[in-house]
């Protein structure tokens, strides 16, 4: 799951000054029951992009308008620098979780 393995390494990316965060299209009591029932406590935000519906994934460039599954966000990955600039950017395939590393990295060069 990306969640808890983002929340596992959450510590090398406040070492290079970044703030990791989970954006999702789900309601705020569904991100609640995902962590009480699968995930458990987890340090990173859970940002519910839920109402307007999307309008974050939207804006990024992510929401999914079609199947196999239309109106949830891509499997994604940003690195936004201090001066709001998309300094790296890739979807992933819904059943690859990001590379960690190629993030890091990306922060890594930021610094």
């Amino acid at each position: 799951m990306q969640v808890p393995g983002l929340d596992a390494r959450r510590q090398e990316f406040e070492a290079l000054n970044a703030q990791v965060l989970d954006i999702s299209v789900d309601s705020i009591p569904s991100h609640i029951a995902w962590r009480r029932e699968e995930v458990g406590p987890v340090e990173i935000p859970l940002c519910a992009d839920f109402y307007p519906h999307a309008e974050v994934t939207r804006q990024f460039g992510v929401l999914r308008e079609g199947p196999p599954v239309a109106g949830i966000s891509e499997r994604a990955a940003f690195v936004v620098d201090k001066k709001g600039k998309i300094a790296f950017a890739k979807v992933y395939p819904i059943d690859q979780l990001p590379d960690f590393e190629e993030l890091l990295k990306t922060l890594r060069e930021l610094t």
